[in-house]
C-alpha cells in the first residue's frame, strides 16, 4: 500500500525537481517562487493543524473528540506571480469546528509570503524572518514557536545539503567562478563571496558552489576549489574567471588538464581605461576582432598587427592588451557555437547586482549565513533569464578532440609520452639506407 504524503513533501519535490532542472516549465522564474510560497503556505497549514491536534501527521492514539485529519481542501492564493493553488488539510471529530486562523490571515499578505519564499530559496531563513510572516495585525503569533523553529531548521538544512552534495552527477564542460565583496560584518572591510556555476555536457545549467571567504587569494580560492573536487567534480573544458590573481593561480593549480578564460568584459574595461577617447573605436574594433578571431592563429597575428601600429603610441594599452593574452583566446578552441555564452563571467556578475540590490533593502543581512542565503536566492531567481547551450553530436565530437588535445598539452608539461634520451639515440640508420 502507497504511503499518502503531506502535501507539503510534494511541492518540495517538485521544487527541488525545478532547481536541479529536472522539471520543465515555460516560465522557470515564476514557478520557482510559486512553489516556493505554495511550500511556505502548506508547511504552516500542517503545523497549525499539528498544534491544534496535537500530533504528528503519521501519528495515531487520538481519543475521542480530539479530531482527525480528515484530507485536504483546495485553496487559491492571489500574488503578484498569479494565482497560486494550495492544499488546506482538513480537520474532523473535534467537539468545536476546527477553522485555520492562518489560512484567513493569509490572504491578505500574499506580498510577504513571496518575499518569505525568496528568502526561503536560500536556504537560510531566521525564526524571527519566519515569526514576522505569520503574526497577525494585533502581533499574535498564530503558529507556535516550536513549529516556527522547526521550520526553519529544515529550510536551512536543505541549503546544508546542497552544500555537502555529491557533484559527480555533473559533467561540467564550462566552469565560471566569480566574487563579489561584501561587508559581512559591521565596522569590517568587506569580505569576498565566492560563487561558481557550469555548464554540464549536456547543456544544463548548474550551480555548484557559494562559499564566504575572507580574502580572494590563492590559499581561499583553492580551498574553494578543492571543495569542489573533493566532492567529486571533474575537470571541465574551460574555467572562466576575471584576473584577479588569487583566482588565476588557484585554476592553474587545481585545473591543471582544464584551459583557462580570461573574462572578455573585464579586459575590455581594462582596456577603455587606457585608451583616450578619440582612439578607443579602432582600438576597441581591432582588439574585439582578434579576440573574436576564427582561430588563435588567426588571433595572433591580429594582435602582432595591433601591436605593431599602437606600441609606440599607446604603450601602457598595449602591454595590457598582450597581458594573459593566451588565456583572453582560450575560448576559440571550443564549438563556435558556445563561444557567446563562455568568453565572460556575466551570468555571475548579473546575479551579484540583484544580490545587492536585495541586501539594500534588509536591514539584518549581515553575517556569513544571510549574505549566502541572498547570493543563492539571487541565482535561483535568475535561472529563468539564462538560456541553456544547445549540444549537438558534432559539437560533442569537437569537445571531445578539445579534451583530448589538453590532456596531451598536460602530458608534454609534465614530461609524459616524450621519449627518452636513450631512446632518441638508439637509432641507428643502417649503411645500405643511405643514399
Amino acid at each position: 500500500m502507497t504511503r499518502r504524503l503531506p502535501a507539503s513533501e510534494c511541492t518540495r519535490e517538485a521544487l527541488n525537481d525545478l532547481i536541479h532542472g529536472r522539471l520543465r516549465v515555460d516560465n522557470a522564474r515564476s514557478e520557482l517562487v510559486k512553489l516556493a510560497t505554495r511550500l511556505i503556505i502548506e508547511e504552516g497549514l500542517e503545523a497549525e493543524v499539528r498544534d491544534a491536534l496535537g500530533r504528528e501527521y503519521y501519528e495515531h492514539g487520538a481519543g475521542l473528540g480530539d479530531g482527525y485529519r480528515n484530507g485536504v481542501r483546495r485553496g487559491r492564493l492571489k500574488t503578484a506571480e498569479g494565482a497560486i493553488d494550495f492544499s488546506a488539510p482538513q480537520v474532523a471529530g473535534t467537539a468545536a469546528p476546527f477553522r485555520s486562523e492562518l489560512r484567513a490571515h493569509l490572504k491578505g499578505h500574499s506580498e510577504a509570503l513571496e518575499d518569505l519564499a525568496v528568502e526561503m530559496l536560500a536556504r537560510g531563513l531566521s525564526v524571527r524572518d519566519i515569526e514576522a510572516a505569520f503574526r497577525d495585525e494585533e502581533g499574535r503569533l498564530l503558529l507556535s514557536r516550536t513549529a516556527v523553529s522547526e521550520i526553519g531548521e529544515r529550510l536551512w538544512a536543505d541549503y546544508q545539503e546542497f552544500a555537502g552534495r555529491d557533484l559527480c552527477e555533473y559533467d561540467v564542460a564550462y566552469l565560471f567562478v566569480d566574487g563579489v565583496a561584501e561587508r559581512i560584518r559591521p565596522g569590517q572591510k568587506r569580505e569576498p563571496e565566492l560563487a561558481a556555476w557550469g555548464f554540464t555536457g549536456e547543456g544544463r545549467k548548474v550551480l555548484l558552489h557559494l562559499m564566504a571567504g575572507s580574502k580572494e587569494d590563492h590559499e581561499t580560492v583553492s580551498a574553494f576549489f578543492q571543495d569542489m573536487r573533493g566532492r567529486s567534480l571533474g575537470d571541465p573544458l574551460l574555467v572562466v574567471s576575471d584576473g584577479a590573481p588569487g583566482i588565476v593561480k588557484a585554476i592553474e593549480t587545481c585545473f591543471v588538464r582544464s584551459a583557462r578564460q580570461r573574462c572578455l568584459a573585464h579586459r575590455m574595461r581594462n582596456l577603455a581605461a587606457k585608451v583616450p577617447e578619440d582612439l578607443w573605436p579602432d582600438f576597441k574594433a581591432r582588439a574585439t576582432a582578434a579576440y573574436h578571431a576564427p582561430s588563435r592563429a588567426i588571433a595572433r597575428d591580429l594582435a602582432a598587427g595591433l601591436v605593431a601600429d599602437y606600441d609606440r603610441k599607446l604603450p601602457s594599452a598595449v602591454a595590457c592588451f598582450m597581458d594573459d593574452f593566451e588565456a583572453c583566446i582560450a575560448h576559440l578552441r571550443i564549438p563556435v557555437t558556445h563561444l557567446r555564452s563562455v568568453r565572460t563571467t556575466n551570468l555571475l556578475e548579473r546575479l551579484f547586482v540583484e544580490e545587492r540590490r536585495r541586501l539594500k533593502i534588509i536591514p539584518n543581512a549581515w553575517g556569513e549565513k544571510p549574505v549566502l542565503k541572498l547570493m543563492f536566492a539571487a541565482m535561483t531567481r535568475a535561472a529563468e533569464r539564462w538560456k541553456a547551450i544547445r549540444i549537438t553530436e558534432f559539437e560533442r565530437r569537437q569537445m571531445a578532440a578539445v579534451r583530448a588535445e589538453l590532456d596531451k598539452e598536460y602530458e608534454a608539461q609534465i614530461g609524459l609520452g616524450k621519449p627518452t634520451s636513450k631512446e632518441k639515440h638508439s637509432e641507428k640508420i643502417s649503411s645500405t639506407s643511405r643514399t
